[in-house]
């Protein structure tokens, strides 16, 4: 055939095979037919375009092949999908002598992940020539078994090629004696006889040399010669006989070594040499007569090499039985040799993917991977059951010839980041065969929790006057998802404190959380500030979470005590009288001070700084009560400047004096008013008892009031304290009235009898901070401006004033 016949030929097959192939793309499998020995480069088809990939979808689908050997003899153009050939092909060394030369490959498919089955067909070509083993062979024949229609096997060429290229006709150079007969054994392969066609006489010609041609069916054909030489010998009249022409066994392709398969017995009615029978094969397979071996003297045939039911699960030998008589004589037999399957091959478990990691929010049923099983065995021993491991968020999905691996739940990063699946494929057989693939799959994490701080609540404390910049606290928050989407900013939230801006009061670092002062804090003006922090990720799209900061301003001594009575303007000091027959312990005057500070700091004591007569007046350290200590003496001076210091007691602390002067007058009677006038006076005594019932209801009044309100807030839920007899600490704050609590008291000094209302601390006021808050929560009292109780000291003031003093005098 020349090369141009070969070329017409070659386009029939892969037009042929373009029919096919687009059939088997409907079916989901692409097939092409090629030539061997074809030139690297040649296009075998278009895989781009049968699997219905447009031209400008090729560079993004990237085509490929999967990982079996046999890709490497063909590659896909990149830029126009052409399957093309690579290397050098020989379907000899790829398929030997197979009738059918299929290379099964899988072309893979990205985005989407797809997986196509490839079959190619490497088409025979007649490259090489028909041969025989011997070039010349030997033909005795006895002239008594020379009558016409004997027939004689002749050896059979060879020809590596297939179908039509392979052996396809024997011819002999004519001759009156001999005649050609030719047909096909089971496996297809044509063998060659010789037909005697007139008696030999040996004495008319002892020797025959006839040329055997064999040609093969290539166009043009090719040939191989071999020289028959026919000797004819004298007689030997019994050939070795067969009890049966054709036998037909069973192995197990498990049976041992060396183990006989079958014993043959052939006979042989001579005597002597000419009975004595040798057996060998003809027209058997070299790879035949390589598993099974035959005893040339006992004609057993005994197992040489093991035997594989998935490589071959037939055999057929063809036996001779020779004499040794002159001529031989030969018997011959045909044994068929079928190997049954046993389950002696494990699944083989293939996994194909493109990807190792998936996203955590991959929707239910996400094709992972494809998996390909096979198995060598047939029946139940070739049927496999693929597992996969329990308990995890992947199935099995069947396909049309392989499955998939897809996601049958969701998948969360933050609880598993990796899964190692286990897929098993096991057989039907008995004892059942399993093979095992460990699959490590990789999730990827998506922006799915948001950043949670690591307290409901936080709480800053500083005390007031505070440098800027000072640090508050430190608000923190973790984010289970990693990367960019656990990258934490945080922020305040925009909001206003008395107007201002918070940014004004409070500044946050975005990275650390740490939380400082923009200015110097005054207790007086706020005690609490509460402001909103902000922290949100960097992910896709951002998640955020707020929590609320407390920041509790502490109180410092920062403020001294305020004089409320007696007042002192300007240089003006203020003057009070008593009498010279005043008793000890007459009340001389009363200082009344507030500190705006809050709790020891607001706490006050009274002193004397400097009297004239330290022996004289004494002052009640809390209650600033100014008194006589001893009865007045005509020698005492009638003036004395007295010096009243009011200290507070905080750390350090601070003081606050204040001068009153008091006069001692000598004589009573002078400036006290007449009985009779106080009696006539009828005006007096209705005024004095009307002012005293007003003062005395007024105080109660502020009293009952005062009470109330320490009893609705005691009754309020409480964060800082537990203990329900401490009722002015209930609360975040404290004021005046929570320190200083107004008591009645009932004033004997001099001869007036009368009611009085003391600011006095509680008794129990001590032991309450000890009892009712722990020593750590102690510092978090938020405490309120004092009250202005000048209205009150004004409404108490004048009982102990010197004119109602006097004015009281005279009406005694």
């Amino acid at each position: 055939m020349d090369n141009q016949s070969f070329v017409k030929a070659w386009k029939r097959q892969v037009a042929f095979s373009l029919f096919l192939c687009s059939w088997g793309w409907v079916s989901g499998q692409l097939r092409y037919s090629i030539a061997e020995e074809s030139h690297p480069g040649t296009v075998v088809g278009n895989v781009a375009q049968d699997l219905g990939v447009n031209l400008a979808d090729i560079s993004r689908r990237r085509l490929s092949f999967g990982s079996d050997g046999s890709s490497r003899l063909f590659s896909i153009e990149k830029k126009n999908g052409a399957l093309v050939v690579h290397e050098r092909i020989d379907r000899e060394s790829l398929c030997g002598s197979s009738l059918s030369c299929l290379l099964h490959l899988e072309v893979v498919a990205e985005n989407p992940l797809e997986l196509h089955s490839l079959e190619i067909e490497i088409l025979d070509i007649n490259d090489n020539l028909p041969s025989f083993i011997s070039l010349n062979q030997l033909i005795n024949v006895t002239e008594l078994f020379s009558s016409p229609g004997v027939t004689f096997q002749l050896e059979t060429a060879k020809d590596l090629d297939v179908g039509k290229n392979g052996i396809n006709e024997y011819k002999l150079n004519p001759n009156p004696y001999f005649s050609l007969l030719t047909k096909h054994r089971m496996d297809g392969t044509l063998i060659a006889e010789l037909v005697l066609e007139k008696s030999l006489d040996r004495e008319e010609k002892a020797e025959h040399k006839l040329i055997l041609t064999a040609l093969d069916g290539g166009d043009p054909p090719k040939s191989g010669t071999t020289q028959i030489t026919v000797n004819v010998l004298d007689i030997n009249d019994n050939a070795p006989v067969f009890d049966q022409s054709h036998y037909k066994i069973s192995i197990l392709e498990n049976i041992p070594l060396n183990s006989v398969i079958i014993h043959l017995n052939a006979t042989d009615l001579d005597d002597g040499s000419n009975g004595e029978i040798l057996y060998s094969y003809h027209h058997t397979l070299d790879s035949v007569k390589d598993i099974f071996q035959i005893d040339s003297y006992t004609g057993d045939i005994y197992l040489k090499k093991v035997v594989d039911y998935e490589t071959s699960k037939s055999y057929e030998l063809f036996v001779k039985a020779a004499d040794k008589g002159s001529p031989k004589l030969e018997g011959r037999c045909v044994i068929k040799v079928e190997v049954e399957d046993i389950n002696d091959n494990t699944p083989e478990i293939s996994f194909n993917s493109k990807n190792t990691e998936f996203p955590e929010n991959a929707p239910i049923g996400t094709v992972v991977g494809f998996i390909t099983v096979k198995d060598k065995d047939s029946g139940k021993n070739g049927e496999i059951r693929l597992d996969v491991s329990p308990y995890l968020p992947f199935k099995i999905q069947p396909m049309s010839q392989r499955y998939a691996l897809v996601t049958s739940g969701p998948l969360d990063r933050e609880k598993i980041s990796q899964y190692t699946i286990k897929l098993t494929a096991s057989d039907l057989g008995s004892p059942s065969l399993s093979s095992q693939i460990t699959i490590s799959l990789n999730i990827s994490d998506v922006n799915d929790n948001p950043p949670a701080f690591l307290h409901n609540v936080y709480n800053a404390f500083i005390a007031e006057n505070n440098e800027a910049g000072r640090l508050l606290c430190t608000v923190s928050a973790v984010d289970p998802d990693e990367g960019a989407n656990a990258n934490l900013i945080y922020s305040i939230t925009d909001s206003h404190i008395h107007g201002s801006p918070v940014s004004s009061f409070v500044y946050i670092n975005s990275d650390t959380g740490n939380i400082y002062a923009q200015r110097s804090f005054d207790y007086e003006q706020f005690q609490v500030l509460q402001i909103k922090a902000r922290v949100e990720d960097s992910g896709s799209p951002k998640l955020s979470s707020n929590v609320s900061v407390f920041i509790f301003i502490l109180d410092t001594n920062d403020n001294s005590p305020t004089i409320l009575y007696p007042e002192s303007t300007g240089e003006t000091i203020v003057e009070e009288t008593i009498p010279r027959s005043a008793s000890p312990g007459y009340l001389v005057s009363k200082v009344s001070a507030v500190d705006i500070d809050s709790g020891h700091n607001a706490w006050l004591l009274y002193s004397l700084v400097q009297s004239a007569s330290p022996a004289l007046f004494i002052i009640s350290e809390y209650s600033g009560e100014v008194r006589t200590l001893r009865s007045l003496h005509e020698t005492d001076n009638t003036e004395h400047r007295l010096v009243i210091s009011v200290r507070d007691h905080g750390e350090p602390s601070m003081t606050t004096t204040t001068t009153i002067i008091v006069n001692i007058l000598d004589t009573i009677a002078q400036e006290s008013p007449k009985s009779q006038d106080f009696l006539t006076n009828g005006k007096s005594t209705p005024d004095l008892t009307l002012y005293l019932i007003v003062s005395l209801v007024a105080i109660s009044a502020v009293f009952l009031v005062t009470f109330t309100i320490l009893l609705v807030r005691c009754l309020r839920k409480d964060h800082y304290t537990n203990c329900d007899s401490c009722l002015p600490n209930k609360t975040h704050s404290e004021n005046y009235l929570d320190q200083y609590k107004p008591t009645l008291y009932l004033n004997t000094d001099g001869t007036l009898k009368y009611m009085e209302v003391r600011m006095a601390p509680p008794e129990l006021a001590a032991p309450c901070y000890s009892a009712c808050f722990p020593p750590a929560y102690i510092p978090n009292l938020t405490l309120t401006k004092p009250v202005n109780v000048t209205d009150m000291e004004k409404d108490i003031a004048p009982v102990s004033n010197s004119s109602w003093f006097n004015e009281l005098n005279q009406v005694r």
